[in-house]
């Protein structure tokens, strides 16, 4: 290791190459940062103290990251973070959509675009059970991850029986469990439903379309993404223990998020979603779903009838109940 050159002696005090010494008592190796980085010593030297500098700034944004100060974005202060996420799987619609990709179509009228979902639009039954608010965060991966402000998602699912409303028999002008939201600056829509049953052949689950804007939902091809959230099994299992789920117990044992034929792909990896609460008070369903615009969305709706194409088997009738 070559050593530094003393400091010469001048009028106005020392000084090391042409420079005065910010501490004059002080060796040279012990001026501080201030003059190292005026100091020209040498180009490996300067370079070696800017990655010093470089490595410090990390560090140090490091440590405010662990303090909690982590919402800025990338791009400076004051954004909004984003949340790192998949695109979500492009899945059939089965064969109860009623976005008139196979005949029957709620889309088309008016009052489909509501929070509480668990009555019939046009007055008829109101769907029963456990109460459940069903929150669902779209992300665009197109855009970062950024949220996707202004999508309408149309959602529905069966109800406590496992009957779809517009299909099942008993319920077929019945339009309960089914209805639109535009999201929000956060990229949020939230329904108030009832916690679905679990149908044979089928784990249980809530399908989703997700459309440009609530213009488009008129005709089922301008979805952007198609795909359904599975429910958590610890969760759903102590739902189908009350009476109005009688049968689902049952059904349930039948099937896994493995061998269930929408999400056995990868065992509903980006569509598992989180559920807090309990049967009295009702629980909070939540999903992160990443959508992206750059790719061509691969879902879409099975022909009306059967079990086919990610359908199951629902069983006639519906838990519903006439409105007050």
């Amino acid at each position: 290791m070559s050593r530094i050159p003393e400091p010469d002696s001048t009028p106005e005090g020392p000084r090391y190459e042409g420079r005065l010494l910010d501490r004059a008592d002080e060796e040279v190796v012990d001026q501080g940062v201030a003059f190292d980085l005026r100091t020209l010593i040498s180009r490996r030297s300067v370079l070696g103290l800017l990655g010093l500098g470089v490595g410090a700034v990390a560090l140090a944004a490091c440590a405010t990251d662990a303090s909690g100060d982590s919402d800025r974005s990338a791009s400076g202060s004051g954004g909004t973070a984003t949340t790192s996420t998949g695109e979500i799987p492009d899945e059939t619609a089965g064969p109860y959509p009623g976005d008139d990709s196979n005949g029957a179509d709620v889309l088309e009228q008016s009052g489909i675009v509501r929070r509480d979902i668990r009555s019939s639009i046009d007055g008829g039954l109101t769907a029963t059970g456990v109460p459940m608010t069903f929150t669902l965060t779209i992300l665009d991966l197109a855009n970062n991850g950024a949220p996707f402000a202004g999508v309408a998602v149309y959602v529905w699912h069966c109800d406590s029986a496992g009957g779809y409303s517009m299909y099942s028999e008993g319920i077929e002008n019945e339009t309960y469990l089914r209805g639109v939201q535009v999201a929000d600056a956060d990229g949020k829509v939230t329904f108030t439903s009832i916690y679905p049953a679990c149908y044979t052949g089928r784990w249980p689950h809530i399908h989703f379309e997700v459309y440009p804007d609530v213009d488009s939902i008129t005709d089922s091809t301008n979805a952007i993404a198609t795909s359904q959230a599975a429910l958590p099994e610890d969760v759903s299992t102590g739902v189908y223990v009350l009476e109005e789920y009688e049968g689902s117990t049952a059904n349930m044992k039948q099937v896994s998020l493995d061998s269930d034929n929408v999400f056995g792909d990868d065992g509903g990896a980006l569509q598992l979603a989180t559920a807090t609460g309990d049967t009295t008070g009702g629980y909070v369903v939540s999903l992160s779903v990443g959508v992206d615009t750059a790719t061509t969305p691969g879902g879409g709706s099975s022909p009306a009838g059967g079990g086919g194409g990610g359908g199951g088997t629902p069983p006639s009738g519906g838990g519903g109940t006439p409105p007050n």
